[in-house]
């Protein structure tokens, strides 16, 4: 119990409510406005079970998505989000092991030859993303980032282009993390990143598959349509489904965290109970 409640703070009680307004905002923003096979809705969560721990990461996935579905009117709420609340809590909990094991630690002026390695997984990671990630998604051939709903409203029209903005500038941030600061610290973080949405497509497959039928309101509903064309059953779409987006998704989630936490300051971060242990000051 000691180990649990050293993890709970000020500042993660503080910071927990306002993880769950970004995960909130973030995931409904792609979900009603975006035409790409991510979520972005558990971005504070990892924020959290980075700074804080597994159990504060845990709980902050659990209540964003309880929230979600059963407190805020529309057009915030999303009656898709509860049933997946296990999937948010176990995205928290694996997130903040892997910071108590050093994933998310910069590592930078890394040798050449583990960069370079680190650099091949960094790079077939994101090369499977793109080709059996993004480009199946856009089976028309038509590159579009903005899907034609026309309810979305012009706040969330707003925020996704400030959303593509932010992903153009994370995959530049990569590459300068990775071979200008010769960071093999984004390869961690890939890795933990490619683990964690695994696990996540295993678990949500068959919430999404008997719960929903495969149909989850989010631009991810065309590859299961696809894969079901394709001969696919229907539990079986959902898990290929699963297992292209909720990598890229995670992937994606993870460095986004990792580069914010390059930009906080050192001791903010160190004020926090995993922070310290987090980015690697106690090794100092």
């Amino acid at each position: 119990m000691s180990w649990v409640t050293s993890q709970f703070d000020t500042r993660t009680i503080v910071l927990i409510p306002i993880a769950i307004a970004i995960n909130i905002i973030l995931g409904q923003t792609v979900a009603s406005v975006l035409k790409v096979p991510i979520y972005l809705d558990s971005i504070g969560t990892v924020l959290v079970a980075v700074l804080a721990g597994p159990i504060p990461g845990l709980l902050t996935g659990l209540l964003a998505n309880l929230i979600w579905t059963y407190v805020l009117p529309p057009p915030l709420n999303s009656p898709y989000a509860a049933p997946f609340a296990i999937v948010a809590a176990e995205i928290g909990l694996v997130a903040g092991l892997f910071a108590m094991g050093g994933f998310f630690r910069s590592r930078p002026l890394t040798p050449w030859p583990q960069l370079i390695m680190g650099g091949a997984i960094v790079g077939a990671i994101i090369l499977v993303i793109g080709i059996w990630g993004f480009l199946p998604f856009y089976t028309d051939g038509t590159f579009t980032f903005f899907s034609d709903n026309p309810d979305a409203s012009p706040f969330f029209t707003a925020l996704g282009w400030l959303i593509g903005i932010g992903l153009v500038a994370a995959i530049v941030a990569l590459f300068v993390l990775l071979f200008v600061r010769r960071d093999l610290g984004v390869a961690y973080v890939f890795v933990a990143g490619l683990i964690t949405g695994i696990i996540s497509a295993i678990i949500s497959a068959p919430i999404s598959a008997v719960v929903f039928g495969g149909v989850t309101g989010s631009g991810t509903d065309l590859l299961v349509a696809a894969f079901q064309q394709g001969g696919s059953d229907l539990q079986t779409a959902v898990l290929q489904q699963g297992l292209i987006s909720d990598p890229i998704d995670k992937t994606i989630t993870f460095f986004v965290v990792f580069v914010l936490l390059q930009t906080l300051s050192r001791r903010f971060v160190a004020r926090f109970p995993q922070g310290e242990r987090a980015i690697g000051l106690e090794d100092a």
